[in-house]
């Protein structure tokens, strides 16, 4: 499932049967959309290293965004490589936004310098 925000290139939610979920541990990190309500992070154990917060959910979403129960996002810029229908994705600047650029969006992206209060 595709989210488009204001000022933000997508994020891509996966369904929790299209994840190796035995790789990912919750996280204690928390955070809170106005929109969507409160998220849960998770960190993804592999070969023995965690990377922290690599993914976030809506357990319990808004009513709006109800079809994003469970559902993962991930942050494409801790990954070698994300892509979306083939195409190398470039991920949204910052640290804190987790969108995915491809070749067909412009910007400008929030997360560059000075944009936190668009």
């Amino acid at each position: 499932m595709r989210t488009l925000e204001t000022s933000h290139p997508p994020s891509y939610y996966i369904p929790p049967d299209d994840v190796t979920m035995a790789l990912l541990r919750r996280s204690t990190h928390r955070s809170f959309c106005e929109w969507k309500g409160d998220a849960v992070y998770y960190d993804l154990v592999l070969d023995g290293e965690t990377h922290r917060d690599i993914a976030w959910s809506y357990p319990a979403p808004t009513r709006a965004f109800a079809a994003l129960r469970d559902h993962l996002a991930f942050y494409a810029a801790p990954f070698d490589v994300c892509t979306v229908d083939g195409e190398t994705v470039v991920p949204q600047p910052g640290g804190f936004y987790g969108g995915w650029i491809t070749a067909d969006l412009a910007g400008p992206f929030k997360g560059v310098p000075g944009s936190r209060y668009w």
